[in-house]
């Protein structure tokens, strides 16, 4: 049963309006919540398969402030993607991979979480809002080729309010 973690890029600053979106860093809120995510993985055992992460800035940043080792793919496509957009990429990945982490933006994650469950505890949750710095965890039958609308479960939603 494959596992899809899905996590948005924690708070960004808008400090500096000279800089363009894609290269806005975190503020500090971003950084603390970051850590205590990356706290929240390694306790629940949490290593994916795959990293799929933006390339901007503040979705880098946030994987650097997971404290995790792992190795990330940064692919252009996923910064700005929808949930289609999204899905597609996802409906792309081999057979052999039984998790997989997306670091990005909303509000496709939001979207393409909303899309993919059928069912779970938390979806009233993501309906609130999907905040920064957010991971969705969502299970499903098959294989990443037949990843659907409402065919996963999603069994968590954890917030970075949630940890402290």
């Amino acid at each position: 049963m494959p596992v899809l973690y899905l996590l948005r890029h924690a708070k960004s600053s808008w400090d500096d309006p000279s800089l363009s979106d894609r290269d806005r860093p975190l503020a500090p809120r971003g950084i603390r919540a970051a850590d205590l995510m990356g706290e929240h993985l390694r306790s629940a055992g949490i290593e994916p398969t795959v990293v799929l992460c933006s390339p901007a800035a503040r979705a880098r940043e946030t994987l650097a402030g997971l404290g995790v080792a792992w190795d990330a793919l940064f692919e252009p496509e996923l910064y700005g993607a929808s949930e289609g957009g999204l899905l597609e990429r996802l409906r792309k990945l081999d057979v052999s991979v039984d998790s997989a982490l997306v670091i990005g933006h909303n509000p496709a994650l939001e979207e393409l979480t909303l899309m993919l469950a059928g069912s779970g505890a938390a979806l009233g949750k993501v309906h609130k809002k999907f905040p920064t710095g957010a991971l969705a965890t969502l299970d499903f039958d098959g294989d990443w080729s037949s990843l659907r609308p409402h065919a996963a479960r999603l069994t968590s939603f954890v917030r970075p309010k949630d940890l402290v």
